[in-house]
């Protein structure tokens, strides 16, 4: 039965996900709360590892929680769950756009899934934020705003890390120039010498 709601979960994830690979994550924050097959901490993890794997994050995703919900069947099934109607759809596009690619309403409907793609993608980025950058499980139970004053409630250690990250990557020149697996594999490092855990 997990195999068949990994399916039709990835297959709406793969028809709904307009953008590319970062925005299924909102997506995927809904499953974690909906199926409870994984937490938002462990979906943190599962988007570094994605991110620091070869091949489109998206399917990573997809492998990556249908492995962790139900082994190498739910991996094989999740990732073909989020593909089957990215094929689907391209094969359809691929024998009409060429036809259609000139009309007005098919202009109009690319046109509008641009800013849905930029919001699907910002929605994403902002819970990534909020998983790595902060520790906001107390007030998420209490609800009281006060709890949101408390310094605790911000991950220092990764904020640091953001802040060298962003100077690097826009204003230092050299930085400039290294491939983003240099980052990746610093962080990686700085994250166990200086034990980047959530608390």
């Amino acid at each position: 039965m997990i195999l068949l709601r990994l399916f039709w979960e990835f297959f709406k994830t793969g028809l709904f996900a307009v953008g590319g690979g970062m925005a299924t994550l909102p997506f995927l924050y809904d499953m974690a709360e909906k199926t409870g097959w994984f937490t938002a901490a462990q979906l943190a993890d599962m988007i570094a590892v994605s991110e620091s794997t070869p091949g489109p994050i998206g399917v990573n995703m997809a492998t990556y929680v249908g492995f962790h919900s139900a082994g190498i069947p739910g991996a094989v099934i999740a990732t073909l769950g989020l593909i089957t109607p990215e094929i689907i759809i391209i094969l359809i596009i691929a024998r009409v756009l060429q036809k259609f690619r000139q009309n007005k309403i098919v202009d109009a409907a690319f046109y509008g899934l641009r800013p849905c793609s930029v919001g699907l993608i910002a929605a994403a980025g902002l819970l990534v934020v909020k998983v790595a950058m902060f520790h906001l499980d107390k007030f998420e139970e209490s609800g009281v705003f006060a709890d949101l004053l408390d310094w605790s409630v911000f991950n220092w250690k990764a904020l640091a890390l953001a802040a060298v990250l962003i100077v690097l990557t826009r204003w230092v020149k050299p930085a400039k120039k290294l491939h983003p697996i240099f980052f990746i594999l610093g962080s990686a490092v700085i994250g166990i010498v200086f034990n980047f855990t959530k608390t």
